[in-house]
């Protein structure tokens, strides 16, 4: 066994149990659990079964990562959705960023009760480097991230990912988004996107959050923007907003189906 690819601290995927609502998190492209797991608390305390699950070569060492496609990480949702099913009786399913784009993708497949997509772009910026990046992956294997749009500095020293990109899993991305495009008209469970105004990653200029609120064919669609908070929302600044409003989303779908 590889002991350099064990689980790193802190990474592992997360079960809270709780009542017959469950709620599937999903995290975020080079990320972990770790970054969704004080929703999924929040979620739990309201009552509700949870899991966070690891994407596969997430949480590991970069060089896990390579080897994904993007039919591996829409699979670990799978997984995840197959175990929380043994426990409860409905699922939402809420994902960040990468996460949102699969939450989003998984719920055109499944009968999902309610999806919250969270910074979760609609496409990616402008490079002409990116149809190129599996072969430019042969000779860069891996490139530096950006610089961080964290307000709560403190919060993103626990932060748990990777440190560089994958320049390979960039192709594989590209490829999640246009499968995410191609899904957003057949979906029609009740959906909420919330997105930050000081995110860097999936900037409010690019509009984003409207095209996929438009592509949706949800009667039941709603939208946040909050503040003070970079790209992740549910661990930044305005993370007890982001969890008030997922909470409260939940309770309000719920709510709904018994009218």
């Amino acid at each position: 066994m590889n002991t350099n690819s064990t689980i790193t601290k802190n990474a592992e995927p997360f079960f809270l149990p709780g009542d017959k609502t469950g709620c599937l998190l999903v995290h975020g492209f080079t990320g972990t659990p770790n970054e969704m797991r004080a929703l999924g608390q929040a979620l739990n305390q309201a009552g509700h079964t949870v899991l966070g699950v690891r994407l596969f070569g997430h949480g590991t060492q970069p060089e896990d990562m390579i080897r994904a496609r993007w039919w591996d990480w829409l699979a670990s949702v799978e997984d995840g959705w197959n175990l929380l099913s043994e426990s409860t009786d409905q699922i939402f399913i809420m994902g960040l960023s990468m996460g949102g784009i699969l939450s989003l993708i998984f719920s055109a497949r499944y009968p999902v009760t309610g999806i919250v997509a969270m910074a979760t772009p609609h496409h990616l910026p402008q490079d002409p480097r990116l149809p190129y990046a599996k072969l430019i992956s042969h000779f860069v294997p891996f490139i530096p991230k950006g610089e961080p749009d964290w307000h709560d500095q403190e919060a993103y020293q626990e932060l748990v990912s990777y440190q560089k990109d994958p320049t390979r899993s960039f192709a594989e991305l590209t490829i999640l988004i246009e499968e995410m495009q191609n899904s957003l008209t057949k979906i029609s469970a009740p959906v909420l996107l919330i997105n930050s105004k000081g995110d860097q990653t999936v900037k409010a200029e690019d509009k984003h959050q409207e095209l996929i609120y438009a592509a949706l064919s949800s009667q039941d669609k709603t939208t946040l923007w909050v503040e003070n908070s970079g790209h992740v929302v549910t661990c930044d600044s305005a993370r007890q907003q982001v969890f008030q409003a997922c909470t409260e989303f939940v309770e309000r779908v719920l709510a709904k189906k018994t009218e």
